[in-house]
Parts: C-alpha cells; structure tokens; sequence
C-alpha cells in the first residue's frame, strides 16, 4: 500500500483562529529551538509603513521551544492552501519558508511547512523593549484591523490550549493600559 503524503502547517499566531484554508486535523505542536516573538514590523496587515504594527515571527533561539498548533491539510487541499499561505505570508518576504520538525502532544513527530523571521529582513525588529513594542501595538492599525487585537487573539487561543507566555500576558496588560481613555 501507498501511503499517501501528509501536509502540516505549524500555526503560532494568525494561523492558529484564521488559517485561511480546510483543516483536516489539528493538534497541539511544539517546535524546538524557535522562539515565538514580537519581532517584525507589519506594514500591510497590522499596521501601515507609515504606522507600523509588530507581528509574531518564529525568531531562532537555542534553546527555546514555540508551542503552537499543527493544521493537517488533506492532500486535496494542499495546492490551494499552500498557494494561500505564500500569498499571505511572504507578501514582504520578511519570512522564510520552511520545513519545521514538531512533536504533536500525541507523541507523533510530523514536517511542517512554517514561517520563519529573516533577521536579514528590514522588517526584522528584534529585541524591542516591551514598552516600544506595547506602544506600537496600541496605535498601529492595518489591512485585517488594529494591532491590538492580533495580540488578544493570539493570546486567547494560547489560553485556550492551556500555553502559558507570561511576556506576553505583560504586554497585553500594557496594551491595554496605552488603549484606556484618559481619566480627566
């Protein structure tokens, strides 16, 4: 018997409540030596290149892990869906392509294809105080809506899957702090 080739894309953001495309199976993922951050300015979807926004990127830390979710795309889908995924995910190249050795909560180890952040990248934008970045994220507003609420989603689903980010939770709170009117 054949076996018929598996297509698995490794969600940590957007992806995770918006994949744009069918999921076949889902299931909680974790990759190795990434770590998920607030690394790349976002000029179309969060932000403008006037105001830019931060989005997620998988940035390269030894020593780190990233825990996501792995979307399985039946084999009928997969031309679309990975067409999909290239126009949504390298519109400024700011990611690489690539495929990301996981280990599914089950015990299963799959390829993934993901997007990884170029530090080459002028959107790279590594190592920001979490001030800098709160401030960013609470002004900027792009093509999909404002910045603030791809960092309420994100989190969200993390919470959801039971994924603790405690420097996430902090920039959430002073994402909030920053979009409270003013008492006068």
């Amino acid at each position: 018997m054949v076996e018929r080739p598996e297509h698995w894309v490794f969600a940590y953001g957007s992806l995770m409540w918006d994949p744009g495309f069918p999921v076949a199976e889902m299931a909680a993922a974790r990759l190795e030596d990434y770590a998920r951050s607030f690394c790349l300015l976002s000029v179309v979807y969060r932000g403008t290149v006037e105001t830019p926004g931060l989005v997620l990127g998988l940035d390269a830390h030894p020593g780190a892990h990233c825990v996501g979710l792995a979307l399985r795309v039946a084999e009928p889908d997969w031309p679309e869906a990975l067409a999909g995924l290239r126009e949504r995910e390298l519109t400024t190249y700011a990611y690489s392509e690539q495929m990301l050795a996981l280990q599914l909560q089950d015990g299963r180890q799959v390829e993934a294809v993901g997007y990884v952040i170029r530090r080459d990248h002028d959107q790279y934008a590594g190592g920001l105080e979490l001030s800098a970045q709160a401030r960013m994220i609470a002004r900027a507003h792009g093509g999909r809506g404002p910045n603030a609420d791809y960092l309420f989603n994100t989190m969200r689903h993390l919470a959801q899957m039971g994924v603790e980010d405690l420097e996430m939770d902090a920039l959430a709170a002073e994402v909030r702090r920053l979009l409270q009117p003013e008492k006068r």
